[in-house]
């Protein structure tokens, strides 16, 4: 590239949509295969790896765009020759191996380095399996079917503009391109476009021409459209396939200029690209078939714009903040007894513009898991041939949104649940048929909302988990005396998640070494969350992950003890109450119990939990709060309640953080610092 100051935004659109283009080919390729094959697929295949093999071209990364060339070239025999015997499994590895390759090779881009890997072998792997095609097939045995050279065939009009007639049975076309609104690099685009157009035509002229020297093409090019001239054999419905196709496209317009039809046709005519094309913003409907159709699939086109994610995180920090001083304004101290009617007014009018502001800026950060679901169906596929299982993978609720800062810490602990469910769950086929169990073990991953929370839930139909074994492992490793038949199930399942606990009598690739679900568990109490452990033997295992829907601001419930402050998250309180008529109940441990509606709840006197001097001691005069997590209750108590509030969520330093029960600290509106409580360490 010409323009050095290009070369970062440039990579970092080529990361973007070169990743997106991956992940939606690996979807397209395992839903093929488990449809029974690629055939349905073949298109569209086609088409992502012509974009990424153009898009590394112009990169210049050449072995990504030699091997995604590679790639097309299969795809290419299989659109055209349509030959009747496909290896679709052999197919499916090939092109599996192609995509992890190339996501390496963007990795290392996107992380300031450059694409070093070696491709050789998967292309020799392509070609080969190319070759095998054209040879067994009966019908297109010895076809000469190619693909389109990958040489580039564009060039820069020249200084007058015009566009030559040389050959013959050509048609000459002119085109007029509109991308959508604040897509932003519109003349990098426009080049795109042009490297990708050389596929298919020659002769191929454009304004502006300065594209990829002059960066202020790009508001010539949102203002006036991007119009091209080129000649190709091609009929104009598939040039006009190949335009609908452009990546963030609005709308465009094309046009027939001349057909060359008789080999004696040689009149010259010149177009002139300066005075504007003629006729292509009053196009003539029987000139111009689909055009319509092609407008209104515009309409329907979303816009888009990429945003930097720690600028996101920034923007997060000043609503934090927006919030605190919205806080200390409207709760000053100052104003405690003053009649300021319209005072009051303004503060609740900006209140309201304060949360509307929040929520649309917590809604941008919010994403949908799908992304990360569907990565799980590749580990599944994967692991079921490596391991010679059979399994199938459900998804559910992939449109549930969480936090993006979320979703970066569950992806590791999700890919490791599944690959247990796999390796320790579901049993080989013989086991599961001689148990009348179908022969393809199911395992369902699903998201769904609940409140403030998300939860997702891995579970599984194989073997269950083996308390007897599980409890022999845990008085083995010191973590009980001896098994203790009092403890739960859900007491003795959670024993798999302490450091270095393994059932696993061998080792495996996957799995054995006693390492992955304590760092499951912490991965996911990082981000706020928990994880439950049911099962039942023979059945299956249900792995529940509940977090929240994101970190930096909450609803919470200010409880006064002695000077001090505590915030609740709304979301854990279940009720709150005046201890009068109810029992109090004190077990011989001294441990105190209220009998609410026949249920006994433990009491936690948070002055003494926290070790500050409170200003009531006797349960009758202070608060009840009840607060329950993952199904378990407790009554915390306190000497008053001070009202709701949000609250902006702020991180601890490490030698707090080992207090268990603390999540973190706020700042409340008088300049004070209130600690919040982590109820599900309390509980």
């Amino acid at each position: 590239m010409s323009n050095d100051d290009n070369a970062v935004p440039l990579c970092d659109l080529f990361v973007f949509e070169t990743n997106q283009m991956l992940a939606q080919l690996e979807k397209l390729i395992l839903d093929g295969e488990k449809s029974g094959g690629l055939k349905s697929s073949i298109d569209e295949v086609f088409r992502i790896m012509h974009t990424i093999k153009g898009s590394a071209a112009m990169m210049l990364f050449n072995d990504i765009s030699s091997l995604a060339h590679c790639i097309e070239d299969v795809f290419y025999y299989l659109r055209e020759a349509k030959p009747l015997t496909v290896d679709y499994p052999e197919l499916t590895d090939l092109v599996l191996q192609a995509i992890d390759f190339i996501k390496d090779e963007v990795g290392k881009v996107e992380n300031g380095g450059n694409p070093t890997g070696n491709c050789s072998g998967l292309r020799e792997q392509s070609r080969d399996f190319l070759s095998v095609l054209q040879l067994s097939d009966p019908v297109s045995k010895g076809s000469s079917l190619t693909s389109v050279s990958n040489e580039q065939k564009c060039q820069h009009a020249t200084d007058t503009g015009t566009i030559s007639e040389d050959d013959e049975g050509k048609t000459k076309y002119e085109a007029v391109v509109y991308f959508d609104e604040d897509c932003g690099m519109e003349n990098i685009r426009a080049f795109t476009l042009i490297h990708e157009l050389g596929e298919l035509a020659e002769d191929i002229e454009y304004l502006p021409q300065d594209i990829l020297e002059n960066n202020s093409t790009s508001e010539v090019i949102k203002a006036e459209g991007f119009k091209v001239g080129f000649a190709t054999t091609n009929s104009l419905a598939i040039m006009q396939e190949f335009f609908g196709k452009t990546m963030f496209l609005k709308e465009f317009y094309m046009d027939v200029v001349k057909k060359i039809d008789a080999p004696g046709a040689k009149e010259k005519k010149t177009i002139n690209l300066d005075d504007g094309i003629p006729n292509l913003f009053v196009p003539d409907d029987s000139a111009l078939p689909n055009v319509q159709e092609m407008e209104q699939h515009g309409e329907h086109r979303q816009s888009f714009i990429s945003v930097n994610v720690s600028k996101m995180d920034i923007l997060m920090d000043l609503v934090g903040e927006l919030v605190i001083a919205e806080a200390m304004v409207t709760q000053n101290p100052e104003l405690q007894g003053v009649t300021l009617d319209k005072f009051y007014k303004s503060v609740r009018q900006l209140r309201k513009i304060t949360g509307e502001l929040q929520d649309t800026v917590m809604s941008i950060r919010m994403v949908p898991l799908s992304a990360t679901f569907h990565k799980m169906n590749r580990i599944v596929r994967d692991m079921v041939r490596q391991l010679d299982k059979q399994a199938e993978l459900q998804i559910i609720g992939e449109q549930t949104e969480v936090d993006k800062n979320i979703i970066e810490h569950i992806s590791d602990p999700l890919m490791h649940l599944i690959r247990n469910a796999v390796d320790h769950g579901i049993e080989p086929s013989e086991q599961r048929m001689s148990q009348g169990k179908s022969a393809v073990g199911k395992i369902r991953l699903e998201a769904k909302s609940a409140g403030g929370d998300v939860w997702i839930i891995i579970k599984d139909d194989g073997g269950g988990l083996d308390r007897e074994k599980i409890l022999s492992k845990a008085v083995e490793r010191g973590l009980i005396e001896k098994a203790d038949s009092l403890l739960t199930d859900q007491q003795v399942y959670s024993f798999i998640l302490q450091p270095g606990f393994s059932t696993k009598d061998a080792v495996t690739e996957f799995s054995g070494r006693g390492v992955g679900m304590d760092v499951v568990a912490k991965n996911i109490e990082k981000v706020g969350g928990t994880i439950r452990v049911d099962s039942v033997q023979g059945e299956g295992t249900t792995m529940s992950i509940r977090i929240p829907l994101t970190l930096a601001i909450i609803d919470g419930m200010k409880v006064k003890v002695g000077t001090s402050i505590y915030t609740i998250p709304i979301i854990a309180i279940k009720e709150s109450f005046r201890l009068q008529d109810q029992n109090l109940i004190t077990d011989t441990n001294n441990n105190e119990m209220i009998m609410i509606r026949g249920q006994c709840y433990p009491v936690l006197r948070l002055h003494e939990r926290f070790k500050v001097q409170a200003m009531a001691t006797d349960l009758r005069a202070g608060i009840m709060v009840m607060v329950e997590v993952d199904g378990k209750s407790l009554c915390l108590f306190a000497d008053s309640l001070l009202g709701q509030q949000q609250v902006v969520v702020k991180a601890l330093p490490n030698y707090i953080k080992k207090i268990k029960g603390i999540a973190g600290c706020t700042m409340l509106g008088d300049g004070s610092v209130s600690l919040i409580l982590d109820v599900a360490g309390l509980v």
